[in-house]
C-alpha cells in the first residue's frame, strides 16, 4: 500500500470518527459553486451555534463569496458586501453591528475542516469578539512533530501574551492613545502603538512557558493539517465532516492582490440538515 492510499485511509478515519462523535450536533449544509460542504456545529459553543443557525434561517449567507481565500491556511467568506461586490474590490469589512462573545475551547482546534469566526485584531477588539457573520474553514498543511512544539507553539504563545500585554491595567493609557489615533485614522502613530506592544511581547517571551499541544492536536496536525497557530486565540464552533475536497478546490483558486478569487468562489445557499 502505497503512502497516498495509507493518507487517503487515514484522512477517512479521522473524518468518520469526527461524524461519528458529532451525532447530536446540528448540521449544515454549504452549498458552493465547487461543491457541497457538509459541516456539524458544536453545542460546545452555543452563542455561535445559535447565531450561525439564525442568519443561516434568514437566508443571509445565500449568494454571498469567499472574499478571502490562502492555500494552505484558510477559506473566508460571510461578508454581506461580498453579494454584489466588483472585481478587484478589498471585502472583508462587512457584518451585522454585533460580534459574538469569544468561546474558546482547548478540545475545539483549528484542524483541517474546522469551521471558525474571523474577528477584528486585538488591538481593536482586546476580548477577542468574533463577527457576527464572517467565518473561515481551515485548509491548513501537515506538520512535523517537531515544528509543531516549536515554531508553531511558539506563534500561539506570542499570540497569547500580547492579548494578555494590551490589557493589563498599566497599558490603559497607551490603548486610549491607539484609539484616538484609529478615530482620526493616523496609520503611522497606530503602528507606534502596536510596534511598542510588540517589543514588549518580545522582551516577555523568553521567560514565558511555550504553548503545549494536547496528544490529540498533535495526532491531528501531524496526519490531516490544520492550521494551529490560531488555536485559543479565534474561536472554532464546527467541523466539516463531508466535503473536505471542496475546500482544496475553492483554496487552489488563484487570486488577485488581496486574496480574493480572480474567479468568483459563491455559496449558493446554506441549509440546515438536521
Amino acid at each position: 500500500m502505497n503512502n497516498k492510499i495509507k493518507y487517503f485511509i487515514l484522512i477517512i478515519h479521522l473524518l468518520v470518527f469526527s461524524a461519528l462523535n458529532l451525532i447530536s450536533q446540528t448540521k449544515i449544509q454549504i452549498e458552493t459553486t465547487h461543491g457541497a460542504i457538509k459541516l456539524a456545529l458544536f453545542d460546545e459553543t452555543p452563542k455561535h451555534r445559535d447565531n450561525f443557525v439564525k442568519l443561516i434561517k434568514q437566508g443571509y449567507y445565500d449568494s454571498l463569496l469567499f472574499h478571502r481565500c490562502i492555500q494552505n491556511f484558510m477559506i473566508q467568506g460571510g461578508d454581506p458586501d461580498s453579494k454584489y461586490a466588483p472585481k478587484n474590490i478589498l471585502l472583508g469589512e462587512g457584518g451585522p453591528d454585533y460580534t459574538i462573545p469569544a468561546e474558546f475551547n482547548s478540545a475545539l482546534f483549528h484542524k483541517k475542516g474546522a469551521l471558525a469566526a474571523a474577528r477584528d485584531g486585538d488591538l481593536d477588539n482586546r476580548s477577542q469578539a468574533s463577527s457576527g457573520s464572517q467565518f473561515y474553514i481551515v485548509q491548513g498543511r501537515i506538520f512535523t512533530d517537531s515544528l509543531l512544539k516549536t515554531n508553531q507553539a511558539k506563534r500561539i504563545t506570542k499570540m497569547k501574551l500580547f492579548n494578555e500585554i494590551i490589557n493589563r491595567p498599566e497599558n490603559k493609557n497607551y490603548l486610549a492613545k491607539y484609539d484616538s489615533f484609529a478615530k482620526s485614522k493616523n496609520n503611522d502613530s497606530m503602528k507606534v502603538v502596536y510596534d511598542y506592544f510588540t517589543k514588549k511581547v518580545d522582551e516577555e517571551f523568553e521567560k514565558t512557558t511555550l504553548y503545549a499541544f494536547t496528544d490529540e492536536q498533535i495526532k491531528a496536525y501531524t496526519t490531516i493539517g490544520g492550521s494551529p497557530h490560531l488555536d485559543q486565540s479565534y474561536t472554532v464552533f464546527g467541523q466539516v465532516y463531508e466535503g473536505i475536497e471542496v475546500i482544496d478546490k475553492i483554496a487552489a483558486e488563484k487570486t488577485d492582490a488581496n486574496n480574493r478569487p480572480i474567479n468568483e468562489v459563491r455559496i449558493l445557499k446554506i441549509s440546515i440538515i438536521q
